[in-house]
């Protein structure tokens, strides 16, 4: 398949792109941020997103979505990392409705998903219990208790958790943490007896939570998946939030690296712009090629997860790691070669800084995608 966008892609990226910078642009995220909104996105704005589709961008028709595929959603993150725009979009309209539509529950999806595509829900996977991203170290246990079982244990890092309606709970039923083997995916109600939610803000302004479980009840009907095999359906999700990612590491480097351009040759120094200096243009070149085969590297993934999706993991663990490669180049030469004023706060480059950090840690940075590619690939 060419790794170029269709004429409905780019249709959908051209109402994107219009929809975001003029709803929700940089200047937006720091409205959030300075008056410190309990929130931290705009409920009103979620609700927009529903009605231009977005919401339900994977959810089928026939369930109230817009029935579109992986390279569509992740031409709408491309967009958000463009203007860091803060939304449940990643941790509800992609993660959680990847576990809900794989998971296949007929009448669980009737009930849950026209709300998701609707933007009445928030959905969010709570899998990370340490500082660096490791779904098999889960240990917060799943033990037996009359139909269901009792969850107890913590999550950190859980996107959106502080405003999520429903968890989806990567939990040890059986092994050792370390183990594949013995996950169990569970969906929980976040106003259920014995969860407590700290809000965490990230230092790029966007949300997080740590979550406790204090011996949470749920029934056996809460388990999406196989019991003790979850894993399949945890990597599935995940690898679709990875991908996501990528895309939006991949938007946000192009827009450093447009900025970082526009003031190249803007700015003068002894007489003439100061992208006319060699050097300089040997830095930016170095940014140019890499944030390119960066975009073909996501582009394949997010094509493959729609055309094959059980064959894509490889090909979203390349992009995942280039994508945070490539964007973290990208904001520190922008810091750089915008001189001073690339590190006060009033400018916006040290935002795409503080974002490219943290989406490259969300799900695995690039050594824990290299090490998984290794694995894939047997070595």
């Amino acid at each position: 398949m060419a790794l170029i966008l269709t004429e409905e892609q780019t249709m959908v990226r051209d109402s994107a792109r219009a929809f975001l910078a003029d709803k929700a642009p940089v200047a937006h995220l720091r409205k959030l941020r300075d008056s410190r909104d309990r929130v931290g996105f705009s409920r009103e704005l979620w609700k927009a997103f529903a009605a231009m589709g977005f919401c339900g961008i994977l959810v089928p028709e026939a369930l109230g979505g817009s029935g579109l595929g992986h390279v569509e959603a992740g031409i709408i993150m491309a967009e958000i990392g463009r203007n860091l725009t803060p939304s449940p979009f990643l941790s509800t309209a992609l993660v959680g409705a990847t576990a809900l539509l794989r998971d296949g529950n007929a009448a669980r999806n009737r009930e849950l998903l026209p709300k998701l595509a609707a933007g009445d829900l928030i959905l969010t996977l709570a899998v990370d219990e340490r500082a660096k991203h490791a779904p098999a170290a889960t240990a917060l246990t799943a033990e037996r208790s009359g139909n269901g079982f009792k969850l107890t244990g913590d999550k950190c890092f859980v996107v959106d958790g502080h405003v999520a309606d429903l968890f989806i709970v990567a939990a040890r039923s059986a092994g050792a943490p370390g183990e594949r083997e013995g996950v169990t995916l569970f969906l929980v109600d976040a106003r259920a007896q014995g969860v407590a939610v700290e809000r965490t803000v990230m230092v790029d302004a966007h949300n997080a939570a740590r979550v406790r479980f204090d011996g949470v009840t749920v029934d056996a009907d809460a388990v999406l998946g196989e019991i003790d095999r979850g894993w399949p359906l945890l990597e599935a999700a995940l690898d679709v939030g990875r991908a996501a990612l990528a895309a939006e590491l991949a938007g946000l480097g192009e827009e450093a690296f447009g900025r970082t351009l526009s003031y190249l040759k803007a700015r003068k120094q002894f007489g003439r712009p100061i992208g006319s200096f060699q050097a300089l243009q040997h830095r930016a070149a170095r940014v140019f090629v890499e944030l390119e085969i960066t975009q073909a590297a996501v582009l394949k993934a997010l094509q493959t997860l729609d055309a094959d999706f059980e064959r894509a993991a490889a090909f979203v663990a390349v992009a995942k790691a280039r994508a945070g490669t490539s964007a973290t180049l990208a904001v520190q030469e922008a810091v750089q070669l915008h001189g001073g004023i690339g590190m006060t706060d009033e400018f916006d480059i040290g935002l795409f800084m503080k974002r490219a950090r943290v989406a490259q840690e969300l799900f695995g940075d690039d050594g824990f995608h290299a090490d998984r590619l290794a694995r894939l690939q047997n070595y």
